[in-house]
């Protein structure tokens, strides 16, 4: 069992040194680069596959694939997937330690992002969300009727939605209780007969003798200074993605049960992977 989290507590990243910003600057260049002239592909196709398909997405989650796997390739942080990513209809639950989450689940399997609305403004990953058709929801029970129907026509189209229950980031050492209330619209009643839920616990691995919660993201954290020490670092571990069995929403009675069952799938799974091996 992992310590109590404290999210004021946050690991000092020191100065990089010579070889240190070396490895920014090579890394950061690299991976820009790849990620911009990955977007501006996707763009470019995106303009023929909206008319052509509408709400269908053929081609460009496989575009956001190959950039997430190249990703990882190039920071030096290895992956490895347990278990398979479910093919029915429905959605995706997972903890959520650091940014990147996001290219840890998308490498794996095409997804899409249920991300808060402020997201949609951030310079840069607001760009690169909306290309990649993430759910942008309002934290506002006045909206709830009309963001439960997006939900509703993004997974009959078959679109896989993820999105985090705990509701924030932690420092990847423990899972903290998810929050239910995204889970209503799974029982809406032209959902709930046909749609499945799958757990998947993300977890990282340090190197031995660096500190355990190095890719945690949280708290006054920022981006930039976790970026770089990201891309600084000389040794890198893994990332753990492992998918549990997928859970049918019709086999529950509510919304909270069927979150409890998640969480504990996910802690569970995370719990595994923390241990030493």
């Amino acid at each position: 069992m992992s310590a109590p989290w404290n999210e004021s507590e946050a690991p000092a990243h020191h100065s990089f040194g010579v070889m240190g910003w070396a490895r920014i600057i090579l890394r950061g260049t690299v991976l820009g680069v790849f990620v911009v002239c990955g977007l501006v592909v996707l763009l470019l196709i995106r303009l023929f596959e909206r008319p052509l398909c509408g709400q269908g997405r053929p081609v460009t989650p496989h575009i956001t694939q190959v950039v997430c796997r190249t990703a990882f390739w190039i920071i030096g942080l290895r992956r490895q997937r347990i278990g398979t990513p479910m093919h029915h209809p429905g959605a995706v639950v997972a903890n959520h330690a650091s940014w990147l989450d996001i290219f840890s689940l998308n490498a794996s399997q095409r997804i899409y992002f249920v991300a808060k609305s402020e997201v949609a403004g951030w310079p840069g990953i607001g760009l690169l969300a909306r290309a990649t058709g993430t759910v942008f929801i309002e934290r506002n029970a006045k909206r709830a009727r009309e963001q439960t129907q997006v939900f509703q026509q993004r997974l009959l189209h078959n679109h896989r939605l993820l999105f985090f229950p705990e509701g924030t980031s932690t420092d990847g050492q423990q899972v903290i209780s998810f929050k239910t209330t995204l889970f209503q619209a799974f029982f809406a009643p032209e959902l709930k007969d046909v749609i499945w839920i799958q757990p998947v616990s993300v977890t990282y691995k340090t190197p031995n003798g660096s500190d355990e919660r190095f890719y945690g993201w949280w708290g006054d954290m920022t981006f930039g200074a976790h970026l770089l020490a990201t891309l600084a670092s000389r040794r890198h571990g893994r990332v753990i993605t492992r998918y549990h069995p997928p859970l049918r929403v019709a086999a529950f009675s509510d919304r909270k049960k069927l979150a409890l069952a998640c969480e504990r799938l996910v802690r569970e799974g995370h719990q595994q992977d923390l241990l030493p091996g």
